[in-house]
């Protein structure tokens, strides 16, 4: 095993923890931040090569071998998630800055709803996000860090600004992550500040076509919803700033301001 690198300094790269990296959005926020110079660690849970592509791209964007790393954890094991942050920090000797943007989203209804689909989407979509909190606020603090050096991005939704009762545990997991923000925000502080950032329509999935997509994506008082790099720009000021906790960034063209009876992927 690698000797373990000494705890950033002033002067030293710090090192952010980035959920779900392998792809998508996490992958995005992670390229960001290595193009800012962080040292970026990329969790995966099935994803393992796409990970390892993702480490590979940041470290050439950030231009510092050993500047990127992947990890493994399984967001509904809580054990998993216990044992995630230690490992970012045996990797890279500290850790400044947890994203969660990983996310469990499986459609169910108010009809369809049961106690399975509501425990699935909260232990990976809301547990994992305050245990890992919970995990950067102790690391910190045995490291004496100064107050707001830390911080924990939450990736929310903006359909919780704009209900719809489609994704129904889905929705209930990101609730309840948007409530833990405002609570973590204060009981971190003052060391570790917490906030949420809440995309709109940003990508497409196999729910939508490419024509579709491009249509909704323009149903936005700007028109166009966020992009891939809205979000992570986002990510990356509020991470920059220390003087924002418990709020929410909504980047979504103002999506939010409009009316939308169903879920984007059901219209």
């Amino acid at each position: 095993m690698a000797p373990t690198p000494p705890a950033s300094t002033p002067d030293s790269p710090r090192t952010a923890l980035v959920t779900g990296a392998g792809k998508r959005l996490g992958r995005e926020i992670a390229l960001t931040l290595a193009r800012a110079g962080w040292n970026v660690a990329i969790h995966h849970r099935h994803s393992v090569d796409e990970a390892r592509q993702t480490a590979a791209d940041c470290e050439a964007a950030s231009g510092r071998a050993g500047s990127a790393h992947t990890f493994f954890a399984d967001l509904a094991d809580e054990r998993s998630v216990r044992a995630l942050l230690p490992a970012v920090v045996q990797r890279f000797g500290a850790v400044d800055a947890v994203v969660n943007s990983a996310s469990t989203f499986e459609h169910d209804s108010a009809r369809s709803f049961d106690y399975g689909a509501m425990e699935m989407h909260l232990r990976a979509n809301t547990g994992a996000a305050v245990v890992l909190a919970q995990a950067l606020h102790e690391h910190l603090s045995e490291r004496g860090t100064p107050n707001g050096h830390g911080a924990v991005v939450n990736l929310l939704d903006q359909k919780l600004w704009n209900m719809n009762p489609d994704f129904f545990s889905y929705t209930l997991s990101k609730a309840a992550l948007e409530a833990a923000t405002t609570m973590l925000a204060l009981a971190l502080a003052p060391r570790v500040r917490v906030v949420g950032v809440a995309p709109g329509l940003t990508l497409t999935s196999h729910l939508l076509s490419d024509d579709k997509f491009a249509e909704l994506h323009k149903q936005s008082p700007l028109g166009r919803s966020s992009t891939a790099a809205d979000v992570a720009a986002a990510v990356a000021f509020v991470l920059a700033n220390g003087s924002i906790t418990g709020t929410s960034l909504l980047v979504d063209g103002g999506q939010h301001l409009m009316r939308f009876e169903r879920d984007f992927s059901l219209m």
